[in-house]
This record gives C-alpha cells, sequence and structure tokens, in this order.
C-alpha cells in the first residue's frame, strides 16, 4: 500500500493506493469522521481481482487540510482532481455515506469518469424535511458542517437520480443504520439501473460485516473481471 499526498484545488489531499498501474481503476471514499485506511482491507481483496484502487482522505480528515470551505461540491471536485492526477477513467466507484454522496456527484458531472457506483448507506437527502442554515456557525469544523447540509431537504436531488447511467449497487445497512432502509430503498427505485443489497448491521456495513460487504459488491462487478 503507497501513501502520499496530492495538490488538488489548493488543498492538500492524502491518498493511499495499490495494485498494478494497468489495472482497472478503482476509487475509494470514506464517510465523514473516517479516513482512506477504513478500505484498507476491502482493497487488498479488489487487487487480486485485477483492480487498482486509490482510496483518498477526503479534505479536513485524516492526512488531508482542513479548509474554510466543505462544500458538497467542493468535495465533488477534490476527487475529479484526483481522478484527474490519478489519470483514473472508467472507474468503479465505491463510496460509505457522505463519501457515496461524492462519487454519485462525480458521476453525474462527468459520466465517463465511472463505470459502475457501489453506494453504501449513502447520506441521501430527505425531500421534503430540512433543517435551518447554520453554515456560519460550521464552516471550520468539518463533519458537522458536511452533515448539515445532506440533512436539508433536496428535492433537486432526487429528481437527478433518474438521469444517472451507471449501473449501481445499493448497500444498506438495515434497521439499526442510521440511513434509513426505506430512504435507501427510494433511491434505488429511482436510479435507473440499480439493485439494493440489505446487511443489517449498521451504518458502516464495509467495516462491520467485510465479507459479506465484498460478496455483495464481488456480485456486482462485470463477469469479464478476472477473479482468482
Amino acid at each position: 500500500m503507497a501513501r502520499g499526498t496530492l495538490q488538488i484545488n489548493g488543498v492538500r489531499l492524502g491518498y493511499r493506493t495499490v495494485g498494478d498501474p494497468s489495472g482497472v481503476p478503482a476509487l475509494l471514499v470514506h464517510g465523514t469522521g473516517s479516513s482512506a485506511g477504513t478500505w484498507d482491507r476491502f482493497a487488498a481483496r479488489l487487487v487480486p481481482l485485477g483492480y487498482r484502487v486509490v482510496a483518498v482522505d477526503l479534505r479536513g480528515h485524516a492526512t488531508s487540510d482542513r479548509t474554510g470551505s466543505y462544500a458538497l461540491s467542493a468535495l465533488r471536485d477534490d476527487l475529479l482532481g484526483v481522478m484527474d492526477a490519478f489519470s483514473l477513467a472508467g472507474a468503479l466507484a465505491v463510496g460509505h455515506s457522505v463519501g457515496a454522496y461524492a462519487c454519485l456527484a462525480v458521476a453525474q458531472h462527468s459520466p465517463d469518469r465511472v463505470s459502475r457506483l457501489v453506494l453504501e448507506d449513502i447520506a441521501a437527502p430527505p425531500r421534503r424535511v430540512g433543517l435551518p442554515r447554520m453554515d456560519r456557525f460550521l464552516a471550520g469544523r468539518p463533519v458537522p458542517a458536511i452533515l448539515l447540509q445532506v440533512a436539508r431537504a433536496d428535492p433537486q436531488w432526487w429528481s437527478r437520480l433518474a438521469l444517472v447511467t451507471q449501473p449501481a449497487l445499493v448497500v444498506s445497512g438495515g434497521l439499526t443504520s442510521c440511513i434509513p432502509p426505506r430512504r435507501l430503498a427510494a433511491v434505488t427505485a429511482a436510479l435507473p439501473n440499480a439493485r439494493l443489497a440489505t446487511i443489517p448491521v449498521g451504518h458502516r456495513v464495509h467495516s462491520l460485516a467485510p465479507d459479506a460487504f465484498f460478496t455483495a459488491v464481488a456480485a456486482f462487478l462485470p463477469a469479464s473481471a478476472p477473479v482468482v
């Protein structure tokens, strides 16, 4: 596992990468309060399938810089910059929670960058019920600043799901997760080419049930991927 940093959009971002540089690209993105290291076990299991894995520390997390802005659009643009730096195109994008939100935003903004999406307990915003704006109080604190944005109602986010062309696997952590399973079922129904897998262990599925998570993802990957 190689580690390093990149300067993207004026922000130093940490990353980890493993696998043959000529392999199928895979981008892994953690959720709030976590880091790229959360994917180490999962990344190691992707490599024998022929993948080259890049896992990123989101701005404000782990080895990445803290900044004055944690706008969700900035997280998307950071990922696009990382993909440029590593020449990742047609990538498998795997995200957890807010990381899944960012991966989906990348796929919508630049469809050629992402071939498949794995959205693990994605931080899907509510349709109608939101929270009051408190950006000026939270600008310098990454986790609450990010979470407050996805807690607001966003009908346009939901309507744009119909435009997503990539195959998607939505993974739900079940009834004990902070993301309601019914909301993830609605996300799956709104995406044109998606399937839902429920692994009832709570929000951090890839950490709490690594074998079941990998099995679900492996079953979703293209049959042409080399398996050993």
